[in-house]
């Protein structure tokens, strides 16, 4: 929540529609009413299936266990697959409403739900889920790439760390986990920007299109370098994102081991 304005600020810049147009640097925390809602029940599944992945007897016989790179980025990818669940529907209405999308008209996350339901309504209830599950695959198509490459960098800094101070508690602590978070979420995030720009610019669009056809129109209409869009404030909203969210998750998971 605190970090949302760099996150509109990101969303902006991504729009078809341009920065200013998008709104600018007016109303940063408008749609953050679906991130209140939808952002603990997400991480929840998220943890709930790395963890289970990772410490599972399959991960122990096939993967290498719970300290390989290669356990990482499975219980990683499945995890975003479960998360998505949760987070795709928040991420159509919120960007719909950072980006003030053509068609909706002002207001925040309750007239983005409005908008995103009367896109599908004339077509049933399948229409209405389409709308809101908009973007899905290519959301798991970022997704499932940024996790690869940061949970593995998270845990290998994070043993990198507790070799360094050389003794004391072997777990990592929440500050260490906090830097090697941070570190792995900017590195993740500014590799998977082109991913993330268009997921975006297909959440915005009028009408659905596949991924294929809005990478070639993007690329036709604006160059390759409108793929990095954005890039800035997503490598700084999701690094410092990265060591609250993974700090604090360490912080906590390390108070409860020791109850």
């Amino acid at each position: 929540m605190t970090l949302f304005p760099l996150d509109t600020l990101k969303t902006r810049l991504q729009s078809a529609s341009g920065f200013l147009a998008a709104g600018g640097f007016r109303h940063l925390y408008r749609g953050i009413g679906s991130v209140f809602l939808g952002s603990a029940p997400g991480a929840a599944l998220f943890f709930v299936s790395y963890e289970g992945i990772r410490h599972s007897s399959f991960s122990q016989r096939y993967l290498g266990g719970d300290g390989a790179a290669v356990a990482a980025m499975a219980a990683g990818a499945v995890g975003e697959v479960a998360a998505c669940t949760v987070r795709v529907p928040v991420e159509v209405v919120k960007q719909r409403a950072q980006a003030q999308a053509t068609g909706q008209g002002k207001g925040g996350s309750v007239a983005a739900v409005r908008y995103v339901v009367g896109l599908g309504r004339d077509r049933g209830f399948w229409g209405v889920w389409r709308e809101v599950y908009r973007g899905y695959g290519v959301t798991i198509t970022r997704e499932i790439p940024f996790t690869i490459i940061q949970f593995p960098l998270w845990e290998v800094l994070k043993r990198g760390m507790v070799r360094w101070r050389e003794g004391g508690e072997r777990r990592a602590t929440a500050v260490e986990s906090a830097v090697c978070g941070s570190v792995a979420g900017g590195v993740a995030a500014a590799l998977t920007t082109p991913l993330d720009v268009l997921k975006t610019r297909m959440m915005l669009a009028d009408k659905s299109q596949s991924m294929v056809s809005m990478l070639a129109r993007i690329v036709g209409e604006e160059g390759v370098r409108t793929l990095l869009s954005g890039i800035g404030p997503r490598v700084m909203w999701i690094s410092a994102g990265g060591a609250v969210f993974l700090g604090a998750y360490t912080g906590a998971a390390n108070a409860l081991a020791a109850l």
